[in-house]
This record gives C-alpha cells, structure tokens and sequence, in this order.
C-alpha cells in the first residue's frame, strides 16, 4: 500500500452557508491583533481567560461553526481550522481554548441523532456557549451508572482545556453495566460537579484547563450524545472521521505558534525596531547565521503547512462524503492528518526554540515575552506525542493497517 492520497472534489460542506471565509478570517486578523496587544501580560498573570473569551464571544467566533438557520455562523470546517491558526499566531493558549471548543461543540453532529444536534445547536446559538473539556481516553474513566429516573456521572477527569471558562462540559464516560464508552454533554453549574483550576503547567496557561470531579451528578437520556466505541460494527466511518478532524485543529495550533513567533522574532531583528550592539555584530540582520536559521525554519514551517493543507483538502472531502464516507477512505485521511501532526510538532519545537537563539540575549528579557512560544509549544507537544501518529504512519504504509479511533486530548 502506498502514502495516502487526498480525496478529490472537496465541496462545501452540506447546510454551510454564512458571511464567507473572507469575513471571518478578517474578524480573527482582527481579534488576533486585539489580543496580541496584551498577550505578554495575561500569560505572566496567568488568571482565568474569561475575558479573552469575552472578546472571541463578542467578535461571534465562539458560534463560527454553528449553522447560520440556528443563529451561528454558518461556516465550514477549512475557515474554523484558518481562524484557530490565525488567533494561536498571537496567543497560543487561546488558539488551543478556541480548537477545542469547536472540536466539542460540533461532537453531537458526530455522535447524536440529528433531531437531537440541531435542538443542541440551536440552544448553543442562542446562549453563546463556551465548551470544555475532552473526549480523549482516561486511565481512570469517570463512570455513568444507571440510576432511578436516568444515569449519574461519577469520577474525576484530570487536566482538560477549557473547564474554568466552560458553558459546556463535553466529557467521555464508560457504562458501569457495558463498559462502552460515551459522550456525555454536562452544565458545569450542576450540583454534583466541582471544576479545580490545578493544572499549574509551565505553558499553555490561558488554555482555562484543570481537572473536573463528577459526584453523583444526574445524567438525563438526552445527555447522552452517543457512543464512542472504537469497534467497526458500531462506529460509523463518519463519527471515525472526528479523529482526524480533532487532531487537524492540534496541526493548525502548532503552525500558528510556529508562525507567530517567526513573525514576531522577524520584527525584533530588522534593522530600526531595536539599536544593535555595535560591538556585537553576530545575530544582525546582515549575519549570515541569522539569515541561515530564518531560511531552514521558513522552509520547515512552509514544508509543514503544504502536509497540513493536502490534510485539510482531506479531511473536507470526508466531511462531503457523509455518509458514504468508507472505512478505507478514513484511513486515508487519518493517516494524512498523522503525517501533519509529525510535521507540524517539529515545526513548532525547533522555530520557537531557535527564534530565542536568533533574537539573542535580548529574548531573555520577560517583558517581550518570547520564552512564552516556546514554553505553549512544548507543553502542548508534551499533551500531544505524535510518537503514536509515526507508528500508524509506518504501519499503515508497510502493512495496509487502519489507523485506531483516536481522539484528540
């Protein structure tokens, strides 16, 4: 079997209709710009992100994806990947808070019935919600047990984006009777349920992530989104399709991170923003070194972001082919998206490592902020290994294997 190719034809997603891709990516230009005004300080401060969700909420980008007929903004998947990047070039945490709360929002439409997704989305519209948490495999699962009158939610989910700022928690759970696992959609205000803000991580501190403890709390049928269940007689190749979806928001964060902090080291090296040592020439914008390092890493990122989009092209053409989606053309997308992840993980280490070598002593200072690139860079490759992604990547390459049901952290 050889590398995977990407679907031809990728044409709008069915019932996408809104403003346009042009308007929404000149909103997150926009909201970008606002937030990298103050994003130095609100990492140093490291406080709950409920105004930066206050500004993606009022600029309508916390509904981007929701259908226009429901009240949101009626865009596709490729503006959503577009609009995480452009706003994690500023503010990597905010990036990974916004990625996830697509990911979770739009779950119902891959694992509930439609009658059930559209009244979801239209409340989602209407009150503006902002989702946390994560459908991602636990060591130790939370539990839903059957109970008088419905089910009750019991455990604890370590850390996860989004919880100290959600509307919405979307968790993963195993039946106590079954062992199947679940997608559960839970008010974080419920009686029964405790959000801790101790994720206490060296990056990646505006991402709102902490731990949540469930205790007994009621879990109504129509809560229960659907299940998660890796087998191939259960999960449809569409609802396998939100593997490579999820992962593909976890590319396009590493690759605004990378370009953030080339383009933000780019300023601090021409000539006229800051005096260069006289006495010191090596690392100047005429250094044949610095011109060197911005080269290779230009060319590593580019080389990244042309993987990322044939995975996109990808991924979109999945989401057109609904259900006619078939498991070897998930496999496909699956294992491009892998590809992506590799490229981009390593785009995003070595750029903004590198970029406080270019930039030189004066990267060390913490009012420029720039160890913040790399310090969100690793911490978010350390909760995203793509170790896993090179080993289905060769499996499927040398023996044809289908790639697991993954879900992005």
């Amino acid at each position: 079997m050889g590398v995977a190719t990407a679907p031809s034809d990728p044409l709008s997603e069915p019932g996408r209709t809104g403003p346009g891709r042009a308007h929404w990516l000149r909103v997150a230009r926009e909201t970008a710009d606002d937030l990298a005004t103050d994003a130095v300080a609100r990492e140093q401060a490291g406080k709950a992100p409920l105004d930066a969700v206050s500004r993606l909420r009022e600029a309508a980008l916390l509904t981007l994806l929701l259908p226009a007929e429901s009240g949101g903004g009626g865009a596709d998947w490729p503006t959503a990947y577009a609009v995480v990047r452009e706003i994690a070039a500023a503010d990597g945490a905010i990036g990974q808070l916004l990625g996830s709360h697509y990911f979770l929002s739009w779950s119902a439409r891959f694992f509930t019935e439609p009658a059930r997704g559209a009244r979801l989305e239209r409340q989602d519209a209407a009150e503006q919600w902002c989702w946390g948490g994560g459908l991602a495999r636990q060591e130790s699962p939370l539990t839903l047990t059957t109970a008088r009158g419905g089910h009750v939610l019991n455990g604890r989910q370590s850390y996860t984006t989004g919880v100290l700022v959600a509307d919405r928690l979307a968790v993963r759970a195993v039946r106590a009777e079954t062992g199947e696992p679940v997608a559960i959609v839970v008010d974080p205000v419920h009686h029964g349920v405790c959000v801790d803000g101790d994720a206490d991580t060296f990056g990646q501190r505006l991402a709102a992530g902490g731990s949540v403890e469930f205790d007994a709390v009621p879990v109504a049928a129509d809560d229960i989104l659907g299940s998660l269940s890796a087998d191939e007689d259960i999960l449809s190749p569409l609802a396998a399709l939100a593997s490579p979806v999820g992962r593909l928001l976890s590319v396009q964060l590493r690759l605004g991170m990378a370009e953030g902090v080339l383009a933000e080291a780019r300023e601090y090296s021409r000539p006229g923003h800051s005096p260069w040592h006289p006495a010191r020439p090596a690392g100047s914008p005429q250094d044949p070194q610095v011109l060197a390092a911005y080269g290779e890493l230009t060319v590593l990122t580019r080389s990244a972001s042309a993987l990322t989009d044939q995975a996109l092209e990808a991924v979109h053409g999945g989401l057109t082919r609904g259900e006619d989606l078939t498991y070897d053309e998930y496999a496909d997308i699956s294992i491009l998206v892998a590809m992506a992840e590799s490229a981009s993980s390593r785009a995003a280490q070595e750029s903004t490592a590198r970029a406080l070598e270019i930039v030189g002593a004066r990267s060390a200072s913490s009012r420029l902020g720039f160890d913040r690139f790399w310090r969100n860079a690793r911490t978010h490759t350390l909760y995203e290994p793509v170790t896993h992604r090179l080993r289905d990547v060769g499996d499927y390459f040398l023996n044809g294997t289908h790639p697991p049901f993954v879900l992005p952290v």
